[in-house]
């Protein structure tokens, strides 16, 4: 199956989830199609993550996103289920600006209560456009890709070095690279090819066409 989205809009929860679930797609199409990535909470409020907000500018940098397609959002972390309501408009504002024609967003596998709540306002928001769950591999349980995009060696390797860009993370488990080849691989495998990257589907809008 060939898929092309013109507009292609990446949506996470906080700096780091968008490379963790799709980094190697983002630097496969970003040069063929139009991108926005969007980060619903800088994470500026903890004193811990001071430097996350710069680091996922040069990981994105890596992946070959121009600044200017990289947003922040103006949520707080960890409370996003009180804020729901500002989060769907904030989508439906999305919407309006950029209209997408593929979406990606966090699995409805993931548990984390930031990650789910913007993955039901964007089925909420984007409703009549294909959505596809990544996985953040930390807070997801009973992931299974069912959408699997082959991506080259060369994705792999400049997902991993992104990844490397955060400093902040670099002790934790799901930051290390021997992990994210062997994700990468394993979804391979399923698509029988030498990588892939693993979605979930959420929603298809197709169109049979000759």
């Amino acid at each position: 199956m060939n898929f092309f989205g013109k507009k292609v809009l990446f949506l996470g929860a906080h700096p780091d989830d968008i490379e963790i679930g799709c980094g190697a797609l983002i630097h496969h199409i970003v040069k063929q199609t139009e991108i926005l990535c969007v980060t619903l909470s800088d994470n500026q409020q903890n004193p811990d993550l001071k430097h996350v907000k710069g680091e996922h500018l040069r990981s994105m940098k890596v992946l070959g996103v121009p600044e200017e397609k990289i947003v922040f959002g103006p949520f707080t972390t960890r409370v996003f289920p009180d804020a729901r309501q500002e989060i769907l408009e904030y989508f439906l504002k999305l919407r309006r600006e950029f209209q997408p024609d593929l979406i990606f967003v966090h699995s409805k596998k993931d548990v984390h209560q930031d990650h789910l709540t913007m993955t039901d306002e964007a089925l909420r928001a984007f409703r009549g456009i294909t959505v596809l769950g990544f996985d953040v591999v930390r807070s997801s349980y009973g992931f299974f890709p069912h959408f699997l995009v082959e991506v080259t060696e060369q994705d792999v390797e400049k997902k991993i070095k992104a990844l490397s860009e955060y400093e902040t993370y670099r002790d934790r488990y799901y930051f290390n690279s021997e992990l994210t080849r062997a994700i990468m691989l394993r979804h391979g495998a399923l698509a029988e090819r030498p990588f892939a990257e693993g979605f979930d589907i959420l929603r298809i809008v197709a169109k049979f066409s000759d």
